[in-house]
Protein backbone atom coordinates (compact mmCIF):
# COMPACT_ATOMS: atom_id res chain seq x y z
CA UNK A 1 0.00 0.00 0.00
CA UNK A 2 1.38 3.39 -0.89
CA UNK A 3 1.00 6.85 0.57
CA UNK A 4 2.22 10.38 -0.18
CA UNK A 5 4.86 12.31 1.81
CA UNK A 6 4.91 12.57 5.55
CA UNK A 7 6.37 14.58 8.45
CA UNK A 8 9.53 13.42 10.16
CA UNK A 9 9.14 13.56 13.91
CA UNK A 10 11.63 12.51 16.45
CA UNK A 11 8.76 12.21 18.84
CA UNK A 12 5.38 12.31 17.19
CA UNK A 13 3.97 15.83 17.16
CA UNK A 14 0.34 16.60 16.28
CA UNK A 15 -0.29 17.67 12.70
CA UNK A 16 -2.54 20.69 12.59
CA UNK A 17 -5.09 20.95 9.77
CA UNK A 18 -3.91 22.42 6.47
CA UNK A 19 -6.58 24.15 4.38
CA UNK A 20 -6.99 25.11 0.75
CA UNK A 21 -6.09 28.70 -0.14
CA UNK A 22 -8.91 31.22 -0.51
CA UNK A 23 -10.24 31.74 -4.01
CA UNK A 24 -9.80 35.38 -5.13
CA UNK A 25 -13.08 37.26 -5.45
CA UNK A 26 -15.08 34.78 -3.43
CA UNK A 27 -16.38 35.75 0.04
CA UNK A 28 -14.54 34.04 2.82
CA UNK A 29 -17.65 32.29 4.06
CA UNK A 30 -18.12 30.66 0.63
CA UNK A 31 -14.57 29.35 0.32
CA UNK A 32 -14.28 25.63 -0.16
CA UNK A 33 -12.32 25.37 3.06
CA UNK A 34 -12.43 28.09 5.69
CA UNK A 35 -9.41 28.75 7.83
CA UNK A 36 -10.11 27.37 11.26
CA UNK A 37 -7.76 29.69 13.10
CA UNK A 38 -7.04 33.07 11.55
CA UNK A 39 -4.53 33.83 14.30
CA UNK A 40 -2.28 31.16 12.85
CA UNK A 41 -2.60 32.40 9.27
CA UNK A 42 0.59 32.54 7.27
CA UNK A 43 2.67 30.61 4.83
CA UNK A 44 3.89 27.21 5.93
CA UNK A 45 7.15 28.07 4.25
CA UNK A 46 7.62 31.08 6.51
CA UNK A 47 7.25 28.91 9.61
CA UNK A 48 10.10 26.63 8.59
CA UNK A 49 13.77 27.16 9.50
CA UNK A 50 16.02 27.93 6.50
CA UNK A 51 17.34 24.88 4.70
CA UNK A 52 20.90 23.97 5.57
CA UNK A 53 20.95 25.47 9.06
CA UNK A 54 21.69 22.09 10.60
CA UNK A 55 18.42 22.04 12.49
CA UNK A 56 16.25 18.95 12.54
CA UNK A 57 13.38 18.62 10.01
CA UNK A 58 10.23 20.51 10.95
CA UNK A 59 7.96 18.71 13.33
CA UNK A 60 4.65 20.52 12.90
CA UNK A 61 2.50 22.55 10.53
CA UNK A 62 -0.22 25.10 11.20
CA UNK A 63 -3.25 26.38 9.33
CA UNK A 64 -2.46 28.03 6.01
CA UNK A 65 -4.77 30.52 4.31
CA UNK A 66 -2.81 32.57 1.78
CA UNK A 67 -2.88 32.00 -1.93
CA UNK A 68 0.83 31.57 -2.65
CA UNK A 69 1.84 27.99 -3.57
CA UNK A 70 2.22 26.25 -0.20
CA UNK A 71 5.22 24.03 0.26
CA UNK A 72 7.13 22.22 2.94
CA UNK A 73 10.87 21.85 3.00
CA UNK A 74 13.11 19.43 4.82
CA UNK A 75 16.88 19.38 4.61
CA UNK A 76 16.79 17.49 1.29
CA UNK A 77 13.32 17.71 -0.21
CA UNK A 78 10.68 20.21 -1.29
CA UNK A 79 7.06 19.05 -1.24
CA UNK A 80 4.25 21.10 -2.78
CA UNK A 81 1.08 20.49 -0.78
CA UNK A 82 -1.54 22.17 -3.03
CA UNK A 83 -2.91 23.82 0.10
CA UNK A 84 -3.96 20.61 1.83
CA UNK A 85 -2.42 17.65 3.60
CA UNK A 86 -1.04 15.54 0.73
CA UNK A 87 -2.99 12.43 1.66
CA UNK A 88 -6.19 14.27 0.62
CA UNK A 89 -7.19 14.88 -2.99
CA UNK A 90 -8.70 18.03 -4.50
CA UNK A 91 -12.18 16.94 -3.39
CA UNK A 92 -11.16 16.86 0.27
CA UNK A 93 -11.29 13.08 0.57
CA UNK A 94 -8.40 10.82 1.47
CA UNK A 95 -6.68 9.50 -1.64
CA UNK A 96 -4.81 6.62 -0.05
CA UNK A 97 -4.43 5.10 3.38
CA UNK A 98 -1.22 5.69 5.25
CA UNK A 99 1.70 3.29 4.84
CA UNK A 100 2.01 1.46 8.17
CA UNK A 101 5.31 -0.07 9.30
CA UNK A 102 5.39 -2.49 12.22
CA UNK A 103 8.58 -2.83 14.27
CA UNK A 104 8.77 -5.88 16.52
CA UNK A 105 11.51 -7.38 18.66
CA UNK A 106 12.54 -8.13 22.21
CA UNK A 107 12.58 -5.65 25.05
CA UNK A 108 15.43 -3.11 24.65
CA UNK A 109 16.34 -4.51 21.22
CA UNK A 110 16.57 -1.01 19.76
CA UNK A 111 13.14 -0.76 18.12
CA UNK A 112 12.62 2.90 18.97
CA UNK A 113 16.14 3.79 17.86
CA UNK A 114 15.62 2.02 14.53
CA UNK A 115 12.28 3.80 14.13
CA UNK A 116 13.88 7.19 14.69
CA UNK A 117 16.67 6.36 12.23
CA UNK A 118 14.07 5.44 9.62
CA UNK A 119 12.22 8.71 10.24
CA UNK A 120 15.41 10.73 9.95
CA UNK A 121 16.49 8.94 6.77
CA UNK A 122 13.04 9.30 5.16
CA UNK A 123 13.38 13.07 5.42
CA UNK A 124 9.78 13.73 4.43
CA UNK A 125 6.92 15.42 6.30
CA UNK A 126 4.05 13.72 8.07
CA UNK A 127 5.39 10.69 9.90
CA UNK A 128 3.83 9.35 13.10
CA UNK A 129 5.68 7.15 15.59
CA UNK A 130 3.30 5.10 17.72
CA UNK A 131 4.67 3.11 20.66
CA UNK A 132 2.98 0.01 22.02
CA UNK A 133 4.18 1.06 25.49
CA UNK A 134 1.32 3.57 25.56
CA UNK A 135 -1.27 0.81 25.39
CA UNK A 136 -0.75 -1.22 28.55
CA UNK A 137 -4.08 -2.07 30.14
CA UNK A 138 -5.31 -0.31 33.26
CA UNK A 139 -4.38 -2.55 36.19
CA UNK A 140 -6.71 -3.66 38.95
CA UNK A 141 -5.76 -2.98 42.56
CA UNK A 142 -4.47 -6.54 42.92
CA UNK A 143 -2.42 -6.24 39.74
CA UNK A 144 -1.04 -2.91 40.96
CA UNK A 145 0.19 -4.61 44.12
CA UNK A 146 1.77 -7.38 42.06
CA UNK A 147 3.47 -4.84 39.80
CA UNK A 148 4.89 -3.00 42.81
CA UNK A 149 6.61 -6.25 43.84
CA UNK A 150 7.78 -7.07 40.28
CA UNK A 151 5.31 -9.96 40.17
CA UNK A 152 3.12 -8.78 37.29
CA UNK A 153 3.90 -9.96 33.77
CA UNK A 154 4.06 -6.90 31.49
CA UNK A 155 5.60 -9.06 28.73
CA UNK A 156 2.47 -11.10 28.05
CA UNK A 157 0.01 -10.35 25.22
CA UNK A 158 -2.80 -10.00 27.78
CA UNK A 159 -1.02 -6.98 29.29
CA UNK A 160 -1.84 -4.88 26.20
CA UNK A 161 -5.09 -3.28 25.11
CA UNK A 162 -5.17 -4.63 21.55
CA UNK A 163 -8.69 -3.33 20.90
CA UNK A 164 -7.50 0.23 21.52
CA UNK A 165 -4.32 -0.35 19.50
CA UNK A 166 -6.27 -1.62 16.50
CA UNK A 167 -8.88 1.14 16.56
CA UNK A 168 -6.15 3.76 16.95
CA UNK A 169 -4.10 2.42 14.05
CA UNK A 170 -7.18 2.19 11.82
CA UNK A 171 -8.03 5.84 12.48
CA UNK A 172 -4.47 6.99 11.82
CA UNK A 173 -4.39 5.07 8.54
CA UNK A 174 -7.58 6.87 7.55
CA UNK A 175 -5.98 10.25 8.27
CA UNK A 176 -8.00 10.88 11.44
CA UNK A 177 -6.78 12.27 14.75
CA UNK A 178 -6.55 9.99 17.78
CA UNK A 179 -6.12 10.26 21.54
CA UNK A 180 -3.17 8.27 22.91
CA UNK A 181 -2.92 7.28 26.59
CA UNK A 182 0.25 8.23 28.45
CA UNK A 183 1.62 5.38 30.54
CA UNK A 184 3.66 5.99 33.70
CA UNK A 185 6.19 3.17 34.16
CA UNK A 186 7.03 4.33 37.67
CA UNK A 187 3.48 3.96 39.00
CA UNK A 188 2.43 1.29 36.46
CA UNK A 189 -0.66 3.27 35.52
CA UNK A 190 -2.06 5.58 32.86
CA UNK A 191 -1.80 9.29 33.49
CA UNK A 192 -4.90 11.45 33.43
CA UNK A 193 -3.69 13.37 30.40
CA UNK A 194 -3.84 11.96 26.88
CA UNK A 195 -1.87 13.15 23.88
CA UNK A 196 -3.26 13.84 20.42
CA UNK A 197 -1.79 12.42 17.23
CA UNK A 198 -2.96 13.40 13.78
CA UNK A 199 -3.19 11.42 10.57
CA UNK A 200 -0.04 11.00 8.51
CA UNK A 201 1.21 9.19 5.45
CA UNK A 202 3.73 6.96 7.18
CA UNK A 203 2.95 5.38 10.53
CA UNK A 204 5.63 3.50 12.43
CA UNK A 205 4.20 1.26 15.14
CA UNK A 206 6.75 -0.34 17.46
CA UNK A 207 6.43 -2.75 20.37
CA UNK A 208 7.40 -6.14 21.73
CA UNK A 209 4.03 -7.64 20.73
CA UNK A 210 3.68 -5.76 17.44
CA UNK A 211 3.03 -9.03 15.57
CA UNK A 212 1.03 -10.86 18.26
CA UNK A 213 -2.47 -10.11 16.96
CA UNK A 214 -3.85 -11.26 13.60
CA UNK A 215 -6.06 -8.22 13.05
CA UNK A 216 -3.18 -5.91 13.88
CA UNK A 217 -0.93 -7.75 11.42
CA UNK A 218 -3.43 -7.12 8.63
CA UNK A 219 -3.09 -3.36 9.19
CA UNK A 220 0.69 -3.40 8.74
CA UNK A 221 2.03 -2.89 5.22
CA UNK A 222 5.61 -3.69 6.20
CA UNK A 223 6.79 -5.79 9.14
CA UNK A 224 10.31 -5.46 10.55
CA UNK A 225 11.83 -7.56 13.33
CA UNK A 226 14.78 -6.03 15.20
CA UNK A 227 17.01 -8.93 16.27
CA UNK A 228 19.53 -8.04 18.99
CA UNK A 229 21.67 -10.31 21.17
CA UNK A 230 19.98 -11.18 24.48
CA UNK A 231 22.97 -10.08 26.59
CA UNK A 232 22.93 -6.66 24.97
CA UNK A 233 19.19 -6.38 25.50
CA UNK A 234 19.59 -7.22 29.20
CA UNK A 235 22.30 -4.59 29.68
CA UNK A 236 20.17 -1.97 27.92
CA UNK A 237 17.12 -2.90 29.99
CA UNK A 238 19.07 -2.61 33.23
CA UNK A 239 20.38 0.80 32.26
CA UNK A 240 16.99 2.05 31.06
CA UNK A 241 14.84 0.78 33.92
CA UNK A 242 17.24 1.95 36.62
CA UNK A 243 18.05 5.40 35.22
CA UNK A 244 14.76 6.28 33.50
CA UNK A 245 12.09 4.38 35.43
CA UNK A 246 13.44 4.50 38.97
CA UNK A 247 13.77 0.74 39.37
CA UNK A 248 16.30 -1.10 41.53
CA UNK A 249 18.72 -3.59 39.97
CA UNK A 250 17.42 -6.58 41.94
CA UNK A 251 13.86 -5.94 40.81
CA UNK A 252 14.88 -5.54 37.17
CA UNK A 253 16.86 -8.79 37.17
CA UNK A 254 14.05 -10.64 38.95
CA UNK A 255 11.51 -9.42 36.42
CA UNK A 256 13.81 -10.28 33.51
CA UNK A 257 14.38 -13.87 34.63
CA UNK A 258 10.77 -14.48 35.66
CA UNK A 259 8.87 -12.76 32.85
CA UNK A 260 10.92 -10.99 30.18
CA UNK A 261 13.16 -13.82 28.97
CA UNK A 262 10.44 -16.54 29.03
CA UNK A 263 8.03 -14.20 27.21
CA UNK A 264 10.61 -13.51 24.52
CA UNK A 265 11.14 -17.23 23.94
CA UNK A 266 7.41 -18.02 23.94
CA UNK A 267 5.70 -15.02 22.34
CA UNK A 268 8.19 -12.68 20.67
CA UNK A 269 10.92 -14.70 18.96
CA UNK A 270 8.39 -16.95 17.14
CA UNK A 271 6.92 -13.84 15.46
CA UNK A 272 10.21 -13.30 13.64
CA UNK A 273 8.94 -15.63 10.93
CA UNK A 274 6.08 -13.19 10.26
CA UNK A 275 8.46 -10.33 9.50
CA UNK A 276 9.20 -9.12 6.00
CA UNK A 277 12.64 -7.94 7.07
CA UNK A 278 14.83 -9.05 9.97
CA UNK A 279 17.37 -6.46 11.07
CA UNK A 280 20.27 -8.06 12.97
CA UNK A 281 22.05 -5.79 15.49
CA UNK A 282 19.34 -3.16 15.33
CA UNK A 283 20.54 0.40 14.82
CA UNK A 284 24.05 -0.83 13.98
CA UNK A 285 22.77 -2.31 10.73
CA UNK A 286 22.62 0.85 8.64
CA UNK A 287 22.46 -1.02 5.31
CA UNK A 288 19.23 -2.73 6.37
CA UNK A 289 17.78 0.61 7.45
CA UNK A 290 18.78 2.17 4.12
CA UNK A 291 16.97 -0.61 2.23
CA UNK A 292 13.85 -0.09 4.32
CA UNK A 293 13.92 3.64 3.60
CA UNK A 294 14.40 3.00 -0.14
CA UNK A 295 11.30 0.84 -0.21
CA UNK A 296 9.18 3.33 1.72
CA UNK A 297 10.31 6.10 -0.64
CA UNK A 298 9.26 3.98 -3.62
CA UNK A 299 5.83 3.48 -2.05
CA UNK A 300 5.45 7.21 -1.45
CA UNK A 301 6.61 8.12 -4.95
CA UNK A 302 3.92 5.95 -6.50
CA UNK A 303 1.31 8.36 -5.18
CA UNK A 304 3.02 11.74 -4.97
CA UNK A 305 4.98 13.67 -7.58
CA UNK A 306 6.47 15.83 -4.86
CA UNK A 307 8.83 13.04 -3.94
CA UNK A 308 10.55 12.83 -7.28
CA UNK A 309 14.05 11.75 -6.27
CA UNK A 310 14.95 8.41 -7.86
CA UNK A 311 15.18 5.44 -5.53
CA UNK A 312 18.70 4.00 -5.60
CA UNK A 313 19.11 0.35 -6.41
CA UNK A 314 20.26 -1.96 -3.59
CA UNK A 315 23.85 -3.09 -3.65
CA UNK A 316 24.48 -6.61 -5.01
CA UNK A 317 25.39 -8.08 -1.62
CA UNK A 318 22.18 -6.95 0.11
CA UNK A 319 18.56 -7.92 -0.36
CA UNK A 320 15.70 -5.48 -0.71
CA UNK A 321 12.22 -6.94 -0.17
CA UNK A 322 10.08 -7.10 -3.28
CA UNK A 323 6.95 -8.94 -2.16
CA UNK A 324 6.09 -8.87 1.51
CA UNK A 325 3.91 -11.96 1.35
CA UNK A 326 6.82 -14.13 0.34
CA UNK A 327 8.18 -14.60 3.84
CA UNK A 328 10.95 -13.25 5.99
CA UNK A 329 13.76 -11.26 4.41
CA UNK A 330 17.08 -10.91 6.19
CA UNK A 331 19.15 -7.77 5.69
CA UNK A 332 22.65 -8.59 6.93
CA UNK A 333 25.61 -6.30 7.04
CA UNK A 334 28.67 -6.54 9.27
CA UNK A 335 29.07 -3.33 11.19
CA UNK A 336 29.73 -2.21 14.72
CA UNK A 337 27.12 -2.87 17.37
CA UNK A 338 24.53 -0.15 17.75
CA UNK A 339 23.39 1.35 21.05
Amino acid sequence: MAAPPVSAETSPSPLQSTVAPDVPGRPAEQSETACEDRSNAGSLDRLLPPVGTGRSPRKRTTSQCKSEPPLLRTSKRTIYTAGRPPWYNEHGTQSKEAFAIGLGGGSASGKTTVARMIIEALDVPWVVLLSMDSFYKVLTQQQQEQAACNNFNFDHPDAFDFDLIISTLKKLKQGRSVQIPIYDFTTHSRKKDWKTLYGANVIIFEGIMAFADKTLLELLDMKIFVDTDSDIRLVRRLRRDISERGRDIEGVIKQYNKFVKPAFDQYIQPTMRLADIVVPRGSGNTVAIDLIVQHVHSQLEEGCVGLSSPVPSPSPDTECPQEYTAGTRHAHHHQGQGD
